[in-house]
């Protein structure tokens, strides 16, 4: 089994194919084996690596708290590509790996060719901020208390879930069997060490609009968490991009992989042919239909 040793543990990955390196970068939820609709069609033409996060077996499972946090996961990004030798690469995440994906175009801009980042933006609502904090704690404890899988039964059908439940039952069957396999203890701490610490998409405007890496923001219009952080992002990073999915929940590249390989695809292939552009500051002038007045 492929290992890399990245900030002291151990990271298994799988990677497929030849050319340009893709890292792909998992959910809360998920592990590397949430990409494979992915690394079948981007392996084509691409260098696909996906790994599985700290605390997922069978890459290594720390047991102290101060071992996950927001930055650690995007370094994390950063030493898997220093393991493999990759100089630099497009980064797609999902979920808390979306939000690591936009930290990375933060972190490590030099480092990025571009960055995707599906269904970002949890936790983000000030409104809701509170609960977001206690519902977090109170699914940990869940953890901690219940264990794999009788933790995860409320969770895998969450009001951003249950339309990938709807969709494709099958596919649904597959996502939850592996979600329940996971360790609860790794799940435990990177809900308290890297989802309930990390700041709020909000309060990364000031880098966001200095941010200069081509940015693919990607949401399902039923993902109410998410839909509103990537529309704001949108609107103040002038590379980002925003692709909105009818009738889609929150993992979009599962709900939806060939509208979100195709469209992955066409951003990919701008910024790896220079055809790409930012927003064209004309596009935010004052007068509702002219740049006059």
């Amino acid at each position: 089994m492929p290992y890399a040793k990245v900030n002291a543990v151990r990271l298994y990955y799988e990677e497929a194919g030849s050319g340009t390196p893709v890292v792909f970068v998992h959910e809360f939820a998920g592990d590397l084996r949430s990409w494979e609709p992915q690394l079948r069609y981007f392996a084509r033409r691409y260098r696909c690596i996906a790994y599985n996060a700290r605390g997922y077996p069978p890459s290594d499972v720390p047991k102290a708290l101060a071992k996950y946090s927001q930055a650690i996961h995007v370094d994390d990004i950063a030493g898997m590509l220093d393991a493999l030798d990759i100089r630099r690469a497009h980064i797609v995440g999902c979920s808390m790996g979306g939000y690591a994906a936009v930290h990375f175009a933060l972190r490590h801009a030099k480092r990025a060719a571009s960055c995707t980042a599906i269904g970002a933006g949890f936790g983000s609502d000030p409104d809701k901020r509170e609960q977001f904090l206690a519902d977090t704690e109170a699914q940990a404890l869940r953890f901690d208390r219940l264990g794999m899988p009788k933790a995860v039964q409320d969770y895998k059908v969450g009001p951003s879930r249950v339309q990938f439940l709807n969709r494709d039952p099958r596919g649904f069957d597959e996502f939850a069997r592996q979600f329940e396999a996971h360790s609860a203890l790794g799940s435990a701490n990177t809900l308290r060490g890297v989802q309930a610490q990390r700041p709020a998409i909000y309060a990364l405007e000031q880098g966001l609009r200095r941010c200069r890496v081509p940015l693919l923001v990607v949401s399902g219009d039923e993902d109410d968490n998410c839909l509103e952080p990537g529309i704001f992002i949108k609107r103040v990073c002038m590379s980002a991009s925003l692709l909105v999915v009818p009738a889609t929940g929150h993992a979009v590249n599962l709900e939806e992989p060939d509208v979100f390989n195709r469209a992955l695809l066409d951003f990919l292939t701008a910024v790896d042919t220079r055809a790409w552009r930012p927003r064209d500051p004309r596009a935010l002038g004052k007068s509702t239909l002219s740049n006059k007045g």
